[in-house]
């Protein structure tokens, strides 16, 4: 008999619909592992960090809460941010602590178009589109260098600078593991964006890197675009993108119009990847924490569930986030669908499905 793997998973919910998104992940992972024949089961810690967790002691996490969180297998995460609170305070004292200080230098971001789903390019209701965006994820313009300084100047006399960091060491790591995981796809294809006629330093190291590592990669198909290009590109010509890699701040625009032309930010999933495993890796959708509608069972909770099958990839449970995929396209393509992808369905009705789903 083949002991049962258990999988230690450190959930933050963190603020908003976070909370709930969370908690349909875990439920449908639950249902996975219950019918796994005991092949695996998850052991979940929650953790109450977040906004509401700052107002009340002045923090977003713990004083030691990455010491706490650096033996799980992995994190799952749910959105960050409240109006109460700036969000550069919530995004770089939670989400962002995490990511740097774990070194998850890989944030992978999916675009799926979804059997049920409406698009709003036309040309995804006769053509195979499938895309998904690699985004640098410890550098960039995230680094967080720079300040705020001559205040005393009085009124409109304030400075202040934002430097964006590039190192060969980052953009190479980076461009490799995109390179990889298109060898793994059906077109091999890399596509790198920067924004290097106007950024001639960053970006133009960028793009020597991208040169060199690229000739290590000959049966990997490439192209270099600005991205303003690819913007367009995203709109007119999504057909002919395969894997796209792009700094911190390009690729966290480019993905969030990726899953928007998909149908919605609620069906983004992402993954924030330490790929040597020195540090848990982290699950999370790409929404935000949406204040409106919180509480109110109308979450979307596909991108947290999408989420949750990029995490079991990383255990090495193919098929099973294969199977949980299949749901997903499943539920949606019966039309059980929340508001913002043109649904009536609530948070409920759609981990019903999905549970379902799993057992058809």
């Amino acid at each position: 008999m083949t002991a049962t793997r258990t999988f230690r998973i450190a959930a933050i919910p963190a603020d908003g619909v976070g909370a709930e998104v969370v908690s349909v992940g875990r439920a449908v992972l639950d249902a996975l592992a219950a019918d796994s024949g005991g092949a695996f089961a998850f052991d979940w810690r929650e953790f109450p960090w977040g906004c509401e967790f700052y107002e009340r002691t002045g923090k977003m996490m713990d004083d030691d809460g990455l010491e706490q969180l650096k033996d799980f297998d992995a994190l799952y995460f749910g959105a960050v941010g409240w109006p109460t609170v700036p969000d550069h305070v919530s995004l770089w004292g939670l989400r962002l602590k995490i990511c740097q200080s774990f070194d998850q230098w890989a944030n992978v971001r999916p675009v799926h178009f979804l059997p049920g789903v409406q698009s709003p390019l036309r040309k995804a209701d006769h053509t195979e589109l499938d895309w998904v965006v690699v985004r640098e994820n410890s550098e960039g313009e995230y680094a967080g260098l720079g300040g705020r300084n001559l205040s005393g100047r009085g009124q409109g006399g304030e400075v202040a600078v934002q430097s964006a960091l590039f190192t060969e060491v980052g953009c190479e790591r980076i461009m490799r593991f995109a390179f990889d995981l298109a060898r793994t796809r059906t077109r091999r294809k890399v596509s790198s964006v920067t924004k290097s006629n106007a950024q001639q330093y960053g970006m133009v190291l960028w793009d020597d890197v991208f040169k060199r590592v690229a000739a290590d990669y000959p049966d990997v198909e490439t192209e270099s675009v600005l991205v303003d290009a690819m913007s367009a590109k995203f709109v007119l010509h999504p057909e002919d993108l395969s894997v796209v890699v792009a700094s911190n701040l390009n690729a966290d625009i480019l993905s969030d119009l990726g899953s928007a032309l998909a149908g919605s930010l609620g069906l983004a999933a992402s993954a924030n990847l330490n790929p040597e495993r020195r540090f848990p890796s982290m699950f999370e959708p790409v929404h935000g924490s949406a204040p409106d509608i919180a509480g109110r069972g109308l979450a979307n909770p596909i991108g947290a569930v999408g989420s949750a099958a990029l995490m079991l990839e990383h255990f090495g449970l193919a098929e099973e986030a294969a199977r949980l995929n299949r749901a997903i396209r499943a539920t949606t393509a019966s039309g059980v669908l929340t508001r913002d992808v043109g649904g009536t369905a609530s948070t409920e009705d759609v981990t019903k499905a999905l549970v379902d789903a799993l057992g058809a």
